[in-house]
């Protein structure tokens, strides 16, 4: 815990049997009280060395993509009493030694979210970022930032920290299934006006550490985009958007006992799928 509030690290997981014991070993366990492994259709041994390291473990059926991924992350910690929720990358391009720093700034009242920017300091192209990602990752946020009105370093990092109060209070069911999810929820982040904060990250490319290849990048990019100009015109009252409202329905929390929490994401999601 920190300052009495619990603290859970979520790992959305798929094929993650090369670097998932090397992650869970420099996460913080003075700190971390919770840790929560969702397994989307792997087909190594990712769920065997989960239970082995004691994990608290989520296995979807079939594969739901990066989003729907990360839905089912947060809907478990949010059901097992999480009041702060770091989501991670178990492939190890992320340093998880960083989990206690920023739960830790989110505990201190000052932001709701925080995010570990590669782009902060020199981190990202030492760590072996490929080049054409750093130049698409700071057009990208660039572009984010002057129509969005923020400014962020970076808005593509898969290290996040976010409070109790964000994830029962964004839309999160009218994200996408794919890697656009996160870029969505950043920008729902900043629609409810959530304090944003920032800490400096090194990163690690190498052979294991999961990539998107150039054509989902690509994809990503243009979805990228389209999420800040959606923003913008449902800002300007030109055209509404449900990532943007505050349907009840599309939220993680629905008001249902405690004991049952689990059970009714896992029918939502798969409807949803």
């Amino acid at each position: 815990m920190i300052d009495g509030r619990k603290v859970a690290v979520v790992l959305p997981a798929y094929n993650a049997a090369k670097t998932l014991r090397q992650t869970v070993a420099e996460i913080p366990a003075d700190t971390i009280d919770d840790i929560i492994l969702t397994d989307d259709g792997s087909s190594d041994d990712t769920i065997a060395i989960a239970h082995e390291l004691g994990l608290h473990v989520i296995v979807h059926k079939a594969n739901r993509g990066y989003g729907g991924n990360q839905k089912s992350c947060y809907s478990a910690a949010l059901s097992r009493g999480a009041d702060i929720v770091v989501m991670l990358h178990p492939d190890y391009q992320y340093s998880p030694r960083l989990v206690t720093a920023m739960a830790g700034m989110v505990a201190s009242g000052h932001y709701d979210a925080v995010f570990a920017s590669r782009i902060l300091g020199a981190g990202a192209l030492k760590g072996g970022m490929p080049l054409y990602k750093y130049i698409c990752n700071r057009a990208l946020t660039a572009f984010q930032n002057l129509v969005m009105g923020q400014k962020l370093s970076e808005y593509h990092t898969g290290y996040r920290a976010w409070s109790r109060t964000v994830l029962e209070k964004l839309p999160l069911l009218a994200c996408s299934d794919d890697f656009v999810f996160d870029n969505q929820m950043i920008a729902q982040a900043a629609w409810h006006d959530f304090a944003m904060g920032e800490i400096s990250c090194p990163t690690r490319y190498f052979a294991e550490a999961s990539s998107i290849n150039f054509r989902r990048s690509c994809t990503y990019g243009i979805g990228v985009v389209k999420t800040a100009l959606t923003y913008r015109l449902a800002k300007l009252g030109v055209k509404a958007s449900p990532l943007f409202t505050p349907e009840r329905d599309a939220r993680l929390t629905p008001a249902i006992p405690a004991s049952q929490f689990a059970a009714v994401i896992e029918a939502r999601l798969e409807r949803a799928a």
